[in-house]
């Protein structure tokens, strides 16, 4: 996750919804423009050959399993 506000706010934000994957704090913005984020939630897919894929809204396991098989087999 990457969060574009206070360190405070980020982190009250993870412990109320109990988050325990890794998440970063982009204050300058760099990473949501990167990936074309105009605001959360968002998914930004990497594949292994670089390709991007970015998803707006949230997504169920369905969505989230077919975008991970599609980012692993680089599509």
């Amino acid at each position: 996750m990457a969060w574009n506000g206070d360190e405070d706010s980020m982190q009250a934000f993870i412990d109320r919804h109990g988050i325990t994957f890794a998440n970063m704090n982009d204050q300058t913005g760099d990473l949501f423009a990167r990936f074309g984020v105009p605001a959360q939630p968002a998914w930004a897919f990497v594949s292994p050959n670089g390709t991007t894929t970015t998803s707006l809204g949230t997504i169920n396991e369905k969505a989230l399993d077919d975008a991970l098989a599609n980012t692993i087999a680089g599509n």
